[in-house]
């Protein structure tokens, strides 16, 4: 797909940024590869998009009907907290929701994870006066 087709789904993203979004979909980790066996090929209802370039960032999975980022967050993390946070701000100043997982909850708790991600994919209704 090119970037004319959907602008507002790359939120600006220069061609830099998606030529390193094509090289990290080649080198997923254990972890973003077990989470997109989940999530590809409309599992869950809708589409996600793996290492998808917005604005500046390339975020782990995404899903723009939803305008959900989904983050899996590795031991370089532990590291970059304050990073973290300020794209995370930078995201939802898009009006995106920005969930993360650690490595070790997709690994080794696939299901509960995937669970979380229905949440925000097929958010529970609300009753009217509650």
């Amino acid at each position: 797909m090119q970037q004319t087709e959907l602008p507002d789904m790359f939120y600006g993203a220069k061609r830099t940024i998606f030529q390193h979004a094509f090289e990290l979909r080649k080198e997923m980790t254990m972890a973003e590869k077990k989470l997109w066996s989940r999530l590809n090929k409309n599992q869950l209802g809708v589409r996600f998009k793996a290492q998808h370039p917005i604005d500046i960032f390339i975020v782990d999975f995404y899903c723009h009907k939803c305008k959900l980022v989904i983050e899996v967050d590795g031991e370089i993390n532990l590291t970059q907290k304050e990073y973290d946070e300020g794209r995370t701000a930078e995201l939802e100043r898009w009006d995106l929701k920005v969930i993360r997982f650690k490595n070790e909850e997709v690994m080794n708790d696939i299901e509960r994870v995937v669970e979380e991600i229905k949440k925000y994919v097929n958010p529970a209704p609300t009753t009217k006066g509650a």
